[in-house]
């Protein structure tokens, strides 16, 4: 049996009603392969799944060059505005531009200001990511992101700031416990913070809407409840995500820097800690954003009454972003 089923334009490669097909899904999504894709590979690409959909394609193109130039199609020109989305901020490069971040943001002994600036470099990068790969389906002023992008960074900032001192004023704890608790303090941070730009970063989309899609792919309406479920499904693979990276780099670090090689070599440190954040990283990114499928599904009857008499489908379809 072949590797590759017959092509389907605009239709994900694997099955998308399980976890372990999205999870593959998603496998392809974040390659960093496809930042290396150049702009004429891109193109050529591009001109394949045109010659497709006019039904001129050249002969003995297989169904495996088709998924694959599908592939990087996706993971560079955004589905709704069709531009190409710069590379630190595709899901494929989350992984190579946050993993340095993440390392940041895990460093033992954090000052007032590294904890301030990690976490402001952090939701940074979030932020661009979470708009360079929301529903774009319809239009937003660029003062929303501006809004979103501040908001954003306060709270995280405030809320990891405020950990962090706690943690100091609670004299109770020993510097060894207070050390090791601090280690932890990226992850409540980082995940409420997550969840803040996720919502301030698309809440456009809540009063908006975005559009929702017949089997056809036809637009059938603008749905401010699939955008409310949108926004949640993503809000929770942002809390999901940082739960690998942010727990288990401290757990292990905690046990592999009392190993004797790393007490005589100390350098070693920086860069076995950060092996394994991009070993963590590497298995939590799919595992988070594989929850859901990227084209969600609804049915028609917990949307607008308008939707519902625009449409004989039982059930729509919507973006939900990444």
């Amino acid at each position: 049996m072949s590797a590759y089923p017959a092509f389907q334009f605009g239709k994900p490669r694997f099955d998308q009603n399980t976890f372990f097909g999205r999870f593959r899904h998603f496998l392809d999504v974040i390659d960093p392969r496809t930042l290396f894709v150049t702009e004429k590979q891109l193109q050529e690409c591009v001109e394949l799944l045109d010659h497709f959909k006019q039904g001129t394609l050249p002969s003995g193109v297989t169904d495996a060059q088709l998924w694959q130039a599908q592939k990087i199609k996706q993971a560079i020109i955004h589905p709704d505005t069709g531009e190409k989305i710069l590379m630190p901020f595709r899901m494929s490069g989350f992984i190579p531009f946050g993993t340095p971040v993440v390392v940041g943001l895990l460093l033992p002994n954090q000052t007032l200001v590294s904890t301030v600036f990690w976490q402001w470099l952090n939701q940074s990068h979030n932020a661009c990511v979470n708009y360079c790969n929301r529903n774009a389906s319809k239009p937003a002023p660029v003062s929303k992101f501006v809004q979103g992008y501040f908001g954003a960074v306060t709270s995280a900032v405030s809320i990891a700031v405020g950990l962090n001192v706690l943690i100091q004023k609670a004299s109770r704890l020993s510097p060894n416990t207070r050390l090791l608790v601090q280690r932890f303090v990226p992850f409540p941070a980082v995940a409420s913070a997550n969840v803040c730009n996720v919502v301030l970063m698309r809440h456009s989309e809540l009063s908006e809407g975005i559009s929702v899609l017949d089997n056809n792919g036809n637009v059938v309406g603008t749905s401010r409840v699939a955008a409310r479920h949108a926004l949640l499904e993503t809000a929770l693979t942002r809390v999901v995500l940082p739960m690998p990276i942010l727990i288990l780099p401290p757990m292990i670090m905690a046990v592999v820097e009392k190993l004797p090689l790393l007490q005589r070599q100390p350098r070693l440190i920086l860069p076995i800690h950060s092996l394994v954040v991009l070993a963590a990283f590497s298995l939590a990114l799919p595992l988070a954003i594989s929850l859901f499928p990227q084209m969600s599904q609804i049915s028609v009857n917990q949307l607008e009454s308008e939707i519902a008499m625009a449409t004989d489908c039982k059930t729509v379809t919507y973006n939900k972003g990444l």
